[in-house]
Formats: structure tokens, C-alpha cells, sequence
């Protein structure tokens, strides 16, 4: 394994892909709505990184067609982009998204609830974002890497909820995916000790019910294999020597 640290330079233009990452996810949220495609929201949504200047980091990534992956209810993460796929009042939808700026990625998800959801919907996309705040609690120079995955999955288990277990978080930098591994659930090891520098995206997917997950025909789409709801929050952050600093978000907990 070969963590990257980062140079303060490269701090600066990671903070700045963060940030711009940041601007696409709040000016896109307006457009998810019932009626709205996912293509077309895939549309929009390049249409704004470009604008900023910078590229889609999904887009053609192993072969993937969109520039954001845009994942329906039970759809859990990588949900391909369709104009057959329409948004729906109660619908939870999670766009995971990414950019490059001057040759540095940011990765940030969110879940929004559109309209009115029910109850249980609304209380999973909330527990799932806390996820990633008990986690950040234990990203800190010194610590280990399994210290944010233990807070993770512990918080929710307090819930009953299932922890998607095949998909992890990853470190970024230069590359969308670097570096260490992140999982959202304990590890028997340790892990690595986490050190100013480092730069992580941090990812709960959580589902309602099971962790149990399955790849739909077009290889690309995760689906809860029980059908139980899931969602998704991440943000690309970075270690100090202090508190852990949020590049995709600088908004209140």
C-alpha cells in the first residue's frame, strides 16, 4: 500500500476542486424534482463543471457513460444515467459525483429526499449522513483507519441498518481512487495511522434493511438485494494536525 501525502501546494488545488465540487452539488440539488430524467440532471450537472472549468472525473472512468452516478431508492450507489429513469415524489436519490481541477480530483455524495418521503426514507438518509460525521470524529493524525470505520458502522447499527460491506471509500489525490481503503464497517486490524496530509473520501452507503448488495445486467448499477432503501453520503476530506478539514463541504453539521 502507498499512501500519498500531500504537499501544501497540492492541499491548495485539492481544496479548490472541494470546493467547486461543493458549488455543483448545492446549484444541482434545485433540479431534483419529480419529472426530471436522471440524464437530464447528468446534463445539467456537466454542464456546470465544465463551466467552472474543470472536467467530469466519472465520465468514460472504466468505461462508465455519465458524468455523475445517479442511483434511485433501492439502487445503492453507480446508477447510470437514463432518460427513462424519472424522478418521483418520495423518491431518495443519491448523486455521487466528482471533478477534476488542474489534475486533482474531488468525490462527494448526497441524498436527497424529494417531496414529501416517508418517515423511515427520511430518517435513513439522515442516520446515513451522521454515519459520516462519527466518523470524522476519529480522523485525526494518530489515529487508525479502522477507528473511523468502527464509528461508522457502529452508529449504524444503532439503527438496525445494514452496512454495505463491497464497496469502500478510497483515498484520492491525482487519482479518484488512491490508496487506502476505507471502510464503513470494523476491521479485525488496525489499520494504517492516519497522517497530516493524507487526503480520504468518506463514504457510508447504508441500507434500510440487509447489507447484502447485487450488480444489476448493465454491470454498473449496486442494488439492495432485498430491495430495502438505501443512501449515500461522502465528501472528500483531508488530516491535519488537528481537526480533520471537509474540502466538499464547508456548510454546518
Amino acid at each position: 500500500m502507498s499512501v500519498c501525502i500531500k504537499t501544501e501546494r497540492e492541499i491548495e488545488l485539492m481544496r479548490e476542486a472541494g470546493h467547486l465540487l461543493e458549488k455543483v452539488h448545492d446549484d444541482l440539488a434545485a433540479y431534483v424534482k419529480p419529472g426530471m430524467s436522471t440524464w437530464e440532471i447528468d446534463k445539467i450537472g456537466e454542464q456546470m463543471i465544465r463551466s467552472l472549468g474543470c472536467k467530469p472525473n466519472f465520465l468514460h472512468y472504466n468505461g462508465f457513460p455519465g458524468s455523475f452516478c445517479i442511483s434511485l431508492n433501492d439502487e445503492v450507489v453507480h446508477g447510470i444515467p437514463s432518460k427513462e429513469k424519472i424522478i418521483r415524489e418520495g423518491d431518495l436519490v443519491k448523486i455521487d459525483a466528482g471533478l477534476i481541477y488542474k489534475g486533482y480530483h474531488s468525490d462527494a455524495a448526497r441524498t436527497y429526499m424529494v417531496g414529501e418521503v416517508a418517515p423511515e426514507a427520511a430518517k435513513l438518509a439522515k442516520v446515513t449522513r451522521q454515519c459520516f460525521f462519527e466518523g470524522l470524529k476519529y480522523a485525526k493524525a494518530g489515529n487508525h483507519l479502522n477507528d473511523i470505520s468502527k464509528a461508522i458502522g457502529a452508529h449504524a447499527a444503532k439503527y438496525g441498518y445494514g452496512v454495505v460491506r463491497d464497496l469502500v471509500g478510497h483515498g484520492i489525490g491525482t487519482h479518484l481512487h488512491e490508496d487506502p481503503q476505507i471502510p464503513n464497517f470494523p476491521q479485525k486490524r488496525r489499520g494504517i495511522r492516519l497522517m497530516a496530509g493524507m487526503t480520504l473520501a468518506v463514504e457510508p452507503m447504508i441500507n434500510m434493511g440487509k447489507a447484502d448488495v447485487v450488480w444489476l445486467g448493465d454491470k454498473w448499477t449496486v442494488v439492495t438485494r432485498d430491495g430495502s432503501l438505501s443512501a449515500h453520503y461522502e465528501n472528500t476530506i483531508l488530516i491535519t494536525n488537528g481537526e480533520p478539514e471537509i474540502l466538499t463541504y464547508t456548510g454546518t453539521l
